[in-house]
């Protein structure tokens, strides 16, 4: 009876905080829908002459130059290179990367690859459906399916080798006759009088050269040495992986990622191919047990071991034993850019978020299509105060889709993290125990985290409603005064995790965009 009368406390919660963020997202689109509709067939009626007529001055041997060929900069040069721009390339190494994180491709981000041509990237790699999460917890577990019953049947997560997709997505680049990949270590952007106007880098030979090009991107990933003179970075490092590599093992949910609430923090696991199994252990602050010493076997197979299911157990083991274990920081890091006629950030480089929700790659996808749609109806990239003035909107329009993936990102480690203090334990329990009612309760927090519905008002109402019912709960069957506090002590809690995260994402951009001037920018005219 209790549980009936919280999920009907819930459900009330939830349908006025749905029908006030409904009214307001409905009372936007009205605004904005005739300008997104000029604008969108302006974009389809320039692209049928973009090869011809759109191309920039005979200054340059390139319309754009891209550092890094990475997921962004690969997928960014073959979306670039097939609107018929001139694209440039330049890679620090084209051998095929081996990282333990970008190997989750949400359904979002898998959207967003069909928009931009490239979903057969994911083929012939033996890359694995994902369908869902599957969540445990002190020997309970519960299995979140992504909503996937609108969309045709290819539409799922994904999730393989990192190296294997970023080559497969370089190939396609390359395969356009317009597209032009070298390898090269970026060393400055060349400016004149405050506009880029292009890049000095450095051949596989240690010859110096330069590249020209009416528009530079730097897609150099999270290690970027450009991103000072483009933005003011501000990165967090509040943990690190401990990533190996599980083999001859299934997992208690086949095709779905497993999220293990562990102490001190959370146990990633999902497969990567038929026969590997990722697994992702997160140590919380900056320095993780020495793996050289065997300081970090002794802390896996003591303090995480314990804590894995029992179906991969043994398989965890006999991967620590073997001892292939690597360790990367987990970096944050807000988009802070400075407007620079001549230049534009992206991916990794310009925005990062902790890597728990497996956000990272539908970000950056969702953003190539938005630089895309911007880029269509400029037929010349010439003029750099005016093409800087007009990008602007790009750090508009990627707000509402990327500050919510980024939200929950940071909101949800948080939680997700053990805690001595009572009203966190109170949060991460409520968070568990609300997804697992099913429903409305689930499908809401995972079409967020897959990237099929990242609507900043709709994480708001969520993980709102999941304070509320940790907070009915404690005041069941009897409020006693140490529960009330408690209780008010949650409540902050949950506006002390959410609140700065979305300051420092952009409270306005975030959740008005339409009232940012930048957004209002029609395309340069262009000149005879």
């Amino acid at each position: 009876m209790a549980d009936q009368c919280m999920q009907g406390w819930i459900l009330a919660t939830l349908s006025v905080l749905f029908a006030t963020s409904f009214l307001l997202i409905k009372k936007k689109e009205r605004g904005t829908k005739k300008d997104l509709l000029e604008s969108r067939s302006k974009s389809v009626n320039c692209t049928a002459t973009t090869n011809e007529e759109c191309r920039s001055g005979n200054f340059s041997d390139a319309d754009v130059i891209i550092v890094g060929a990475g997921v962004a900069g690969a997928a960014l040069a073959h979306t670039l290179g097939k609107d018929g721009r001139r694209v440039r390339v330049i890679e620090r190494d084209l051998t095929e990367p081996d990282r333990i994180v970008g190997e989750l491709l949400q359904p979002g981000g898998y959207l967003n690859l069909i928009e931009l041509g490239l979903e057969d990237c994911v083929e012939k790699i033996d890359a694995q459906k994902v369908f869902g999460y599957a969540l445990f917890k002190d020997g309970k577990h519960t299995r979140l399916s992504y909503p996937l019953e609108k969309f045709h049947s290819d539409v799922a997560g994904r999730s393989f080798h990192n190296g294997r997709f970023i080559q497969r997505m370089r190939e396609k680049a390359v395969s356009l006759p317009n597209v032009q990949l070298e390898q090269g270590t970026v060393t400055s952007l060349l400016e004149e009088k405050g506009t880029v106007r292009g890049v000095q880098y450095k051949t596989k030979d240690g010859q110096e050269l330069t590249a020209f090009a009416p528009l530079t991107i730097v897609c150099d990933g999270c290690f970027s040495n450009l991103r000072r003179s483009l933005c003011n970075p501000k990165v967090d490092v509040p943990s690190c992986f401990v990533g190996m590599v599980l083999k001859n093992c299934q997992l208690p949910c086949a095709n779905h990622g497993h999220v293990i609430l562990g102490d001190p923090s959370p146990i990633l696991m999902y497969p990567i191919s038929s026969t590997e199994i990722r697994c992702l252990v997160d140590v919380p602050g900056q320095k993780v047990p020495s793996i050289s010493n065997g300081e970090m076997a002794k802390y896996l197979k003591t303090v995480v071991a314990p804590q894995i299911p029992p179906e991969v157990h043994d398989s965890f083991l006999a991967a620590v034993d073997e001892g292939n274990i690597r360790t990367m920081p987990n970096r944050s890091m807000p988009a802070d850019p400075y407007p620079t006629p001549g230049a534009l950030l992206m991916g990794d480089a310009f925005n990062m978020r902790h890597p728990l929700t497996g956000g990272g790659m539908t970000v950056a996808l969702s953003d190539i299509v938005v630089l895309r749609d911007l880029l269509r109806p400029l037929c010349d990239l010439n003029d750099a105060p005016t093409l800087c003035r007009y990008l602007e909107s790009f750090y508009t329009l990627r707000k509402p889709v990327a500050s919510t993936i980024n939200t929950l990102a940071g909101a949800l480690y948080k939680v997700f993290c053990a805690s001595p203090d009572q009203a966190r334990k109170e949060m991460r329990q409520a968070c568990f125990d609300y997804l697992s009612l099913g429903g409305v309760f689930s499908e809401g927090p995972v079409s967020l985290l897959s990237g099929l519905n990242p609507r900043p008002l709709s994480l708001v109402a969520h993980f709102f409603a999941v304070a509320v019912y940790g907070v009915g709960r404690l005041m069941l069957p009897f409020p006693s005064p140490k529960r009330i506090w408690i209780g008010a002590r949650l409540i902050s809690g949950a506006s002390g995790i959410i609140f700065p995260i979305m300051r420092s994402e952009g409270i306005r951009q975030m959740f008005f965009p339409a009232t940012v001037p930048a957004y209002y920018r029609a395309p340069p005219v262009k000149r005879d």
